[in-house]
């Protein structure tokens, strides 16, 4: 992708870019933008370009900065771009958008493009009332790309507060976690389990050992960041190699869906 500026910055003159367009050299995709050689524009190409096409100070941003952060899939439809101080002209295949001012640590750079950075493309699906808000969290707090704290006193008096605040929810403690834990068990009704012991060389967060069950509390900050990700997947396969069946429930369903945590773990103990 390149600039009309660009290009003249370069030392192609408007001549040489004219016939260059018209020799094929030079596909036009937006006005004063241009593919050079072919038409086989990926989809970051053309996140690339519609950032171009918005001038300077414009940057991806909303759902389509959530997609380049991996934080959501890639959707069909307008790239969401936008751009600080005056305003522009809506261009077709980008949904414009505008704002007064932003932060420096509110822009990044991935392949070259401007990026709202991920905490900033939180608020910003959150003001727009996006229903990728939820997964876009999810993920981010996965990666560890945001400071929660920090997110929701920038977020407070902003449009999208509230939505913000319900897609983080509330943090547990590892100890305010396994409270809750067996008090869903205890008022299922069910049999209490072993907690805090080890299975098979791994420390476990509860086990039955009878009916061959591990069941695992995600959502604590040691869960939180890729490697422990893959350590816990390996932990998980190494148990089920012995046997074991591994559960994993996460802090969320602890606390919005106690009754389906009661209900999966009263099956699989039903089931041996």
């Amino acid at each position: 992708m390149v600039g009309h500026r660009q290009l003249l910055e370069a030392g192609v003159s408007r001549e040489a870019i004219r016939g260059r367009v018209a020799g094929g050299r030079l596909h036009v995709l937006h006005r004063g933008v241009y593919a050079v050689g072919h038409l086989a524009v990926s989809p970051l190409g053309t996140d690339v370009a519609a950032v171009l096409a918005c001038g300077g100070r414009a940057m991806l941003s909303h759902a389509s900065a959530a997609a380049v952060w991996g934080l959501v899939p890639r959707r069909a439809g307008p790239v969401a771009v936008t751009v600080v101080g005056s305003r522009r002209r809506p261009r077709p295949g980008i949904a414009l958008r505008h704002t007064e001012d932003v932060a420096v640590d509110d822009v990044r750079r991935i392949h070259g493009i401007r990026v709202t950075a991920p905490d900033r493309t939180l608020l910003d699906l959150a003001a727009i009332g996006s229903p990728e808000l939820q997964d876009a969290v999810d993920a981010a707090r996965l990666r560890r790309l945001f400071a929660r704290d920090a997110l929701l006193e920038r977020a407070a008096g902003r449009p999208g507060a509230r939505a913000l605040r319900a897609a983080l929810g509330g943090e547990l403690t590892r100890s305010e976690g396994e409270r809750r834990f067996l008090q869903i068990v205890r008022r299922a009704d069910l049999p209490a389990p072993e907690t805090n012991v080890f299975v098979e060389g791994h420390e476990v967060d509860a086990v039955w050992r009878a009916q061959w069950l591990v069941v695992e509390l995600d959502g604590y900050a040691h869960h939180s960041d890729r490697g422990a990700f893959e350590r816990d997947r390996v932990r998980d396969a190494r148990l089920q190699g012995a046997g074991y069946r591994v559960l994993r429930t996460t802090w969320r369903q602890i606390q919005e869906r106690p009754e389906a945590v009661a209900a999966r773990i009263a099956g699989l103990l039903a089931m041996r």
